[in-house]
């Protein structure tokens, strides 16, 4: 029969017929999606709610759990954005103006770092509350500070080395020729800057330092690790190391998102297909590292995986990143995993039989290397959960807040 169900009726003494139902694959899979949609809308629900009662009385930017309640940075450290860009999509998913006055009076806080020229986390910074301020609201002081936050960042590029220094002041010599994995997630404040003043430098230096993260980053197994060195004054070389990952030789999870997301986002913005294939690459192998339960442990291969401990915001952000390649890759496997992976987030991690927690999502590891940060709650991971569950319940509203057009 050519049909999604069909009834079998079998007649049993006593009673005129019993009905049992046969569901094929995709009535089966068909009822999955469903339920996962419900399931993220109460997610956002729940969402919404937590931020009702906690975002009136945060002054500074929420940095990282202890005891389940919020502890904060007061000029945002690298995850000053998260906290606006949070307050930014649940004014989007739920109409309230509350939260776009809130989100302003957040990022507008960040407004001295857009001078800022000693790290490189200006993306991270910037892009989620003042780039989608300036596109939610139009206001030109939005735009204007993301560009000069850009036009800091590019003064860290290496000409000899061709890639964006991750960490110290410019001018000193401590990790001068450092790169992480983590600036592929910051150079999209870099495509924006040279789509809204057509100047080309800004996206030059994004791709050349996207070019050189895959050079030396993939190995060939698809995976990465968290850092590379090179000599700053030559650009020669050196090799790979880590911060966050178990070894130099590890993979990082959270490191291997970032590179998902970034490299795809690199792809859309330049249609360079080398990023394309790293994106599905990197993809490939999380994918094959995932545990049956669908949440990332902390680092792939680190002597205990799959068998550790989890990091729920690898999960999001990686969830998001596939997604975006989903779409552009024209790969419905890429969706089917974001999905899968969402759906656990919800189903596994959220903070919701707390009645003290003041985040949304629970089980995230900021540095398990330097045990610091093991099943805490982390902004990012609020704020990648709520991107990736609008991205499938509302993403027209999500493309005209964070831009998923392509060149």
């Amino acid at each position: 029969m050519s049909v999604s169900r069909r009834t079998l009726f079998t007649h049993v003494p006593g009673i005129a017929a019993v009905a049992a139902t046969a569901i094929t694959p995709a009535a089966s899979a068909a009822g999955e999606v469903a339920d996962s949609l419900r399931t993220f809308r109460r997610t956002a629900d729940y969402a919404v709610t937590k931020l009702r009662a906690v975002a009136p009385g945060v002054t500074a930017f929420p940095e990282i759990t202890r005891f389940e309640k919020w502890t904060y940075s007061q000029n945002g450290g690298w995850i000053g954005g998260f906290w606006p860009g949070t307050l930014w999509l649940a004014s989007i998913y739920s109409g309230d103006p509350q939260f776009r006055t809130l989100a302003m009076a957040s990022a507008e806080k960040l407004a001295p770092r857009q001078h800022e020229t000693r790290d490189h986390d200006l993306g991270f910074l910037f892009y989620p509350s003042w780039v989608t301020g300036w596109r939610l609201t139009g206001d030109e002081k939005w735009r204007a500070g993301a560009l000069t936050a850009a036009a800091s960042l590019i003064q860290r590029y290496n000409e000899k080395g061709r890639f964006i220094r991750a960490w110290g002041a410019l001018g000193t010599p401590n990790n001068a020729g450092r790169v992480i994995i983590d600036t592929m997630m910051n150079l999209d404040l870099l495509t924006f800057a040279s789509k809204q003043t057509g100047d080309r430098k800004y996206l030059d230096i994004a791709v050349s330092h996207a070019k050189t993260t895959e050079r030396v980053f993939l190995r060939p197994d698809g995976s990465t690790p968290h850092v590379f060195d090179f000599d700053p004054e030559t650009g020669a070389e050196i090799g790979p190391n880590t911060v966050q990952g178990y070894s130099p030789a590890s993979c990082w999870s959270r490191g291997q998102a970032w590179g998902i997301y970034g490299f795809t986002t690199m792809y859309r913005r330049s249609g360079d297909p080398l990023f394309l294939r790293t994106a599905q690459r990197l993809a490939d192998f999380a994918l094959r590292a995932l545990t049956p339960d669908a949440v990332p442990v902390w680092d792939y291969l680190a002597p205990q995986a799959p068998h550790d401990i989890k990091d729920s915001s690898a999960g999001a952000v990686m969830a998001c990143g596939l997604l975006d390649l989903a779409k552009v890759a024209n790969r419905p496997h890429y969706r089917e995993a974001a999905i899968r992976i969402l759906t656990a987030l919800c189903d596994t991690c959220l903070t919701t039989k707390s009645t003290r927690a003041e985040a949304i999502v629970a089980r995230g590891t900021r540095n398990r290397r330097a045990e610091d940060g093991v099943e805490v709650s982390l902004p990012y991971a609020d704020y990648y959960l709520l991107e990736g569950i609008l991205r499938v319940l509302m993403p027209k509203e999500i493309d005209r807040a964070i831009d998923l057009s392509s060149v």
